[in-house]
């Protein structure tokens, strides 16, 4: 009797660890693949750009870390201060922001923080990094509901990231 429970354990195990290398081997880590810092069309570097990986195209910031927006944020004011802001630290602008491979400036913008900072907007959305990413390409923050409301990588377009829909081969 327990030799049979230790095998079905044991085959269970197994399957498990079987499904989750086939879910990593189609692509479903989340990653970007191209972490490389944007630059502007001159080769300088950029405030923001595009990177491509597991989400799709998606916006980056100057060292290739994903950028997200934070759906309880009203237009351009953001939601996000006090502890919120340790965990999602606001884009910061010193100075005029360019856009690198694959964004728009014509949606790039800032506005004014509640401390009096500034913040960099795209499309209207403030964005944010994420502390739970710990390196360029990390997309942790994807699809979290934080503080309030959920974050979502952008795309290009300026809108939130759909997750593409996960194949794992089985029909289901």
């Amino acid at each position: 009797m327990i030799r049979s429970r230790s095998i079905a354990l044991f085959a269970g195990a197994t399957a498990l660890a079987l499904v989750a290398l086939t879910a990593a081997a189609c692509g479903g880590s989340g990653t970007i693949r191209s972490t490389a810092p944007p630059t502007t069309k001159d080769g300088r570097p950029a405030t923001i750009g595009v990177a491509t990986g597991g989400l799709g195209h998606v916006l980056v910031n100057s060292q290739g870390r994903t950028l997200y927006l934070f759906q309880k944020d009203s237009g351009t004011t953001s939601a996000c201060t006090g502890a919120c802001a340790t965990f999602w630290p606001p884009l910061r602008s010193s100075g005029r922001p360019t856009v690198g491979n694959g964004a728009s400036a014509s949606l790039l913008a800032t506005t004014t923080r509640s401390d009096g900072g500034s913040q960099i907007t795209y499309n209207g959305h403030p964005l944010y990094l994420y502390s739970g990413d710990q390196k360029p390409g990390d997309t942790n923050g994807e699809g979290l509901t934080a503080f309030g409301g959920g974050w979502f990588a952008l795309t290009p377009a300026g809108t939130q990231v759909s997750r593409p829909a996960s194949n794992t081969g089985y029909g289901y």
